[in-house]
């Protein structure tokens, strides 16, 4: 996915550093993407969520808070308050561009800032936390034992994740005082909670309380093992596919106008994992599958292999036409189903005068309904007038070109 590398002003006037990834071709949409207390705009799961949203034509756009990553200004002078003024103003930004977001992600405490942030960007559509705590303050749990240093001097600094950070007095005052449940229940915008069983740094009763103060329509799916920050690929790639199925029902996403000379649109294949064959799928906005390889030959089996594919073309094509016929005819055809197998084959056992190996895929059709013999005979003759059959059998040239 292109990516720009960009700052806007904070809500201080400090610069924060963010990237922009867009689809190719004019966004459908865009989605603003708030990261988790301490963290940074190149998190996994992050990357992955662009990933997949820039497939299905949505801009996304991710910063750094003030103080954290690439971004300018003082971290110990943050509050939570500041960085729901730095997601309005990451929104202000994008709507200056023609951008304005229609949906907001946010991860830990960057999912209750935009749970707090959502009410005042009105052009969001759909909201979407991931382990994020119903109670901001909850945060305060991570420097317990500095507390009171932080009270009497007003700062301390604490070992996060492993790293040193300075917390302010002023970041725990605010953060302790902030109401979301009334925000949450008058936000009027579509809601998907997403919140681990085993997340041990917030709890996943903050997810059922986020979701019984929110009003329909709202979601909550639940992310199995994952830990908080949604580290290990599979459950990022889970994130990614639920969001991006989930907003689609939400977002008013315009499929694209088909380029010339290809009037079912362009077919995208994307590499979603480049240490081993996952690809992601998709065909305009709305219609996305991940193709991969069995395990046995170094894939991760998350979706159909290529031949698969292949094969499923065949099915479907052939159902289709025979359905087409039927229904043409006025014949009692109730069901259809296709079997395809595909197989290498040495060309002399097909039939054929060539000496090397072919490909063969074998349908084997079932039809239900008061069908008569005849009827049955001229259905699966019509199964070989489907045009995918015929590609295959008539083959098709290809051409290659670098972009």
């Amino acid at each position: 996915m292109p990516t720009e590398r960009i700052s806007f002003p904070g809500h201080a006037g400090d610069k924060l550093a963010a990237r922009l990834d867009l689809p190719d071709g004019a966004p459908l949409a865009t989605a603003l993407f708030a990261h988790c207390f301490t963290c940074g705009k190149d998190i996994a799961a992050a990357r992955r969520i662009a990933q997949r949203l820039c497939a299905m034509g949505i801009a996304v756009l991710r910063f750094d808070f003030t103080g954290l990553g690439h971004s300018c200004g003082e971290f110990a002078n943050t509050t939570f308050g500041s960085n729901v003024g730095d997601l309005e103003a990451a929104a202000d930004y994008l709507e200056g561009r023609g951008l304005a977001p229609d949906l907001l992600i946010g991860h830990s405490l960057g999912g209750a800032a935009v749970l707090r942030a959502a009410p005042r960007i009105a052009s969001a559509k759909a909201v979407v936390t991931i382990a994020a705590p119903f109670d901001p303050g909850h945060v305060t749990h991570n420097f317990a034992d500095a507390l009171d240093t932080i009270r009497d001097e007003g700062q301390a600094q604490v070992d996060l994740g492993g790293r040193p950070f300075v917390i302010g007095r002023d970041f725990v005052e605010d953060v302790q005082a902030q109401e979301l449940e009334p925000i949450i229940g008058s936000m009027k915008k579509a809601l998907l909670v997403l919140h681990a069983p085993r997340d041990a740094v917030v709890d996943i009763s903050n997810a059922t309380r986020i979701f019984t103060a929110a009003k329909h329509p709202k979601s909550f799916v639940t992310l199995g093992d994952a830990d908080h920050l949604v580290s290990a690929p599979d459950d990022a790639e889970y994130v990614a596919e639920v969001i991006a199925a989930w907003v689609d029902r939400y977002l008013d996403l315009p499929a694209p106008a088909p380029p010339i000379g290809a009037p079912e649109g362009v077919v995208r294949v994307t590499e979603a994992a480049p240490d081993g064959f996952l690809q992601d799928i998709q065909n305009g906005p709305h219609h996305h599958a991940v193709a991969d390889e069995p395990e046995a030959y170094g894939g991760s089996n998350k979706g159909m292999s290529p031949y698969g594919f292949l094969a499923a073309g065949l099915g479907a094509c052939t159902s289709m036409t025979i359905r087409m016929y039927a229904r043409r005819k006025g014949w009692p055809l109730t069901g259809i189903s296709v079997d395809v197998t595909h197989d290498k084959v040495h060309a002399q056992d097909a039939g054929t005068s060539a000496t090397t190996r072919i490909d063969r895929f074998l349908r084997r059709i079932t039809l239900e309904g008061d069908l008569d013999g005849d009827q049955r005979a001229r259905l699966l003759e019509i199964a070989d007038k489907c045009p995918v059959h015929k590609t295959l059998e008539q083959g098709a040239e290809i051409e290659t070109e670098l972009a």
